[in-house]
């Protein structure tokens, strides 16, 4: 057999009598073998300890060894396995750690007990996530939202936020300057005022702590539509209590340190609060984000969510909004609103700027799911293709 695949077969195994491999470790492999046995055999060894030093040369080697989408699911295990979330609250610890998005989602959970030398580090973690994430989202998005408009509503003197930018580069292509490598654009094709009044977009997000990652996506597209003008955006999250982040919207930094996540879950409040500041039903899509265990009342959950669609609201229920695979949910409520007619799935992030697109125009969203192949309730306990 060869050599090395014995050697990872060895590494895998971690090197008991019994493992069968005969592979003695040399060199580089001997502190890579260690590095795997702090995390996977902490039970029999020392493991990291408490010890912040340990930890912080431990984020290290791992960063040596693996590459960064491994580091990420070591350190993911290492938050679960070993209880080191306690170790994110010292500053010299989070500096080290590789950010992700479950990792700003294990930081909007400690939030309340972030001590103050310990902000300013968590804030910059969540912030190069947030770029990071913004760079690879928001284009998708506000070319999906901006290729939902009527089109067919033109002017020839628009604001700068209102040029139809292809359109216009076409009808100038004969003013092409060689030596700028650029155009004159000596007319300009808007889309009109009226890109204003397209769409509302109510984001309701549950805030519970199972629903971590998802609310980080949420934030980040929130963020993005709210920069549009042709959509007027409000988010709304809630647990016991419900908050309205609408304002915090222009910087998704603030907006995510302002979630609290953990508590309990009442669903249908939130839906009241919803109800509220909705001013033009017909005119709305309505994305609510969560697993729907209703800690509150279920059957006036059940009632709100029946007014809404009554109303004219297009609403949505996203079980997750995340990468992270089958969500848990309540099958009971997702079978009830299957049955008014509200879709209920799960979506991935790189899905979901076309879904909104898709909602914006009024298309079936069931039909949407089935051609991306995404399981959707259809009035039964499972979600199915």
């Amino acid at each position: 057999m060869n050599k090395n695949y014995l050697k990872r077969w060895r590494l895998i195994l971690g090197g008991e009598a019994a493992d069968g491999t005969g592979v003695s470790l040399t060199g580089q492999d001997i502190n890579l073998d260690k590095t795997l046995t702090a995390l996977y055999d902490s039970e029999r060894t020392a493991g990291l300890g408490s010890s912040s030093p340990n930890v912080s040369r431990w984020l290290g080697d791992i960063r040596t060894y693996f590459p960064s989408s491994v580091v990420k699911v070591m350190q993911q295990d290492a938050l679960k396995r070993l209880n080191l979330t306690s170790m994110l609250l010292e500053p010299e610890i989070l500096a080290t750690v590789e950010p992700d998005v479950n990792l700003v989602a294990t930081l909007m959970t400690l939030s309340r007990v972030i001590p103050d030398k310990t902000k300013d580090t968590a804030r910059e973690v969540v912030r190069k996530v947030v770029e990071e994430l913004m760079k690879k989202l928001a284009q998708p998005m506000q070319q999906a939202i901006t290729g939902s408009l009527n089109k067919s509503v033109k002017i020839n003197r628009p604001r700068h936020n209102e040029i139809d930018w292809p359109t216009t580069i076409r009808k100038n292509l004969k003013h092409y300057q060689p030596e700028y490598k650029t155009i004159i654009p000596e007319t300009r094709v808007g889309f009109g005022r009226k890109r204003a009044a397209l769409k509302d977009i109510v984001l309701c997000l549950d805030q519970s702590g199972s629903m971590g990652s998802s609310v980080v996506y949420s934030g980040i597209f929130g963020a993005v539509m709210a920069s549009l003008p042709s959509v007027k955006t409000k988010m709304v999250v809630f647990d016991t209590a419900v908050a309205d982040l609408t304002e915090e919207l222009h910087d998704p930094v603030d907006l995510l340190f302002g979630v609290q996540l953990g508590g309990g879950t009442d669903i249908q409040l939130a839906l009241g609060y919803c109800e509220q500041i909705i001013t033009r039903p017909t005119d709305t899509v309505m994305v609510v984000i969560t697993d729907l265990y209703e800690g509150g009342n279920v059957n006036e959950m059940r009632k709100r969510f029946a007014a809404l669609v009554a109303s004219g609201v297009q609403v949505i229920v996203l079980l997750a909004l995340n990468d992270d695979g089958s969500p848990a949910y309540d099958h009971s409520n997702a079978s009830y609103l299957a049955s008014i007619g509200v879709p209920v799935f799960a979506c991935t992030p790189d899905l979901f700027p076309d879904l909104m697109a898709s909602a914006i125009q009024k298309q079936d969203i069931g039909q949407w799911a089935a051609i991306h192949n995404i399981p959707i309730a259809r009035g039964s306990r499972e979600l199915v293709p």
